[in-house]
């Protein structure tokens, strides 16, 4: 099971950006797909999740408004768009599989990629 992120960066507060995550070994129709991320020095923060059930998403209540969440299982891809970003979301984010949307309890995730928001 591999999941490699992409499109991290460093960006102006306020820019966009879209990641992306690319699954191989693993059948994205059989668990949520979530995008959580990390910052030097603080706990793991769950950002966003899409249910493969119904395709219902979540959010963080920090980014609920500025990032969309979705996937294409035919490709296994899943994708994160980033709006109007903020210095404090600056961190690594990660690309990550687990049962059911909420729980944060993660069977697997990729390596990660680093976002960057200057002020």
């Amino acid at each position: 099971v591999q999941l490699v992120e992409s499109g991290g960066g460093l960006v102006q507060a306020g820019g966009s950006l879209r990641l992306s995550c690319a699954g191989s070994g693993v059948t994205f129709d059989d668990y949520a797909m979530s995008w959580f991320r990390q910052a030097p020095g603080k706990e793991r923060e769950a950002v966003a999740c899409i249910s493969s059930i119904d395709q219902r998403t979540y959010y963080g209540d920090e980014v609920r408004g500025r990032f969309t969440i979705s996937s294409d299982n035919a490709k296994n891809m899943l994708y994160l768009q980033l709006h109007n970003l903020k210095p404090e979301d600056t961190a690594v984010y990660y690309c990550a599989a687990e049962a059911y949307c909420l729980y944060q309890d993660y069977e697997f995730w990729g390596r990660g990629t680093q976002v960057t928001v200057s002020s």
